[in-house]
């Protein structure tokens, strides 16, 4: 509770979690739907804005504002699954190479280098053009979550090394204590919260991938996600046609949770930072 009250004193904190919470309600508004937001031609085409049809309706026959609900559904549960798989992987190999140094270090960390010099939006469309069909949000899920992991993992990796050389790990191995219980023990506690800040950064990237798929049409677009809407928006030329409703609610969605995010990351990695924690300690 002291963090989070911690947190809210920064605006930018209060602000995302305010927009994330607006995103949170409409996804669950989802569960609601009196229409089947995959059906086609439930509702009249291209009417504006109104009390029936709160964002109007599209010309594929969809209450606008219903879709979208499956839409932000669909788009944080697909972020937050994939970032939580490669937060997994991350955290894991950080931990082992950090931990155990040597050889094992090397291997683990060539092995990180070379995901990161990798292509990852060439290969992403490469796999989208195979599996297009079979592409669901599991699948890709688990696409981005064990494509995603390598930059953070340098990060975990990079902690566990400083508290390799802290008194308590010398204490912990001279006693006895075995490595398992001092990495579970001690470690996870410090590297945790760094966890936490890279998983609101890694769904960022999740959702900014999986908008650019879904435009390309290299998705599902049978599920409703916020690429996917902006994908037919744009492909029956919304714009020309004046339906500025069916290409704004994607377009704003993806705003805010983009903002929603950034935010959250912004101040709770600042709130991390070894010098903010030395300006708190000394402004109480």
């Amino acid at each position: 509770m002291k963090t989070l009250r911690a947190l809210l004193r920064d605006r930018r904190f209060s602000l995302g979690a305010a927009i994330m919470s607006v995103l949170v309600v409409l996804a669950l508004l989802s569960l609601l739907a009196p229409y089947d937001p995959t059906e086609w031609r439930v509702v009249p085409r291209d009417m504006p804005p109104s009390r029936e049809h709160f964002l109007g309706t599209s010309s594929l026959g969809q209450d606008v504002f219903w879709v979208l609900t499956a839409a932000i559904r669909n788009s944080l549960l697909l972020a937050l699954l994939a970032a939580s798989i490669s937060r997994v992987i991350a955290l894991t190999l950080g931990l082992v190479a950090g931990y155990s140094g040597g050889i094992i270090d090397r291997v683990l960390m060539f092995i990180n280098d070379g995901f990161l010099v990798l292509p990852l939006l060439l290969i992403f469309v490469l796999l989208a053009m195979i599996l297009k069909e079979q592409l669901s949000l599991l699948t890709m899920a688990l696409l981005f979550g064990l494509m995603g992991w390598a930059f953070d993992a340098r990060l975990m990796r990079s902690q566990i090394l400083s508290l390799r050389e802290r008194e308590f790990t010398y204490t912990a191995i001279l006693s006895g204590s075995p490595a398992l219980k001092l990495i579970f023990d001690e470690y996870l506690l410090f590297v945790i919260p760094l966890t936490m800040a890279t998983l609101i950064g890694n769904m960022i990237w999740v959702t900014g991938m999986e908008v650019t798929l879904a435009y390309l049409g290299l998705t599902d677009v049978t599920i409703p996600t916020l690429g996917t809407m902006l994908h037919f928006a744009l492909n029956y030329q919304a714009i020309l046609l004046g339906l500025w409703w069916w290409i704004f609610a994607p377009i704003g969605a993806a705003v805010a949770l983009f903002s929603s995010l950034y935010l959250l990351s912004m101040s709770v990695s600042e709130y991390l930072d070894p010098r903010a924690r030395i300006q708190r300690v000394g402004a109480s």
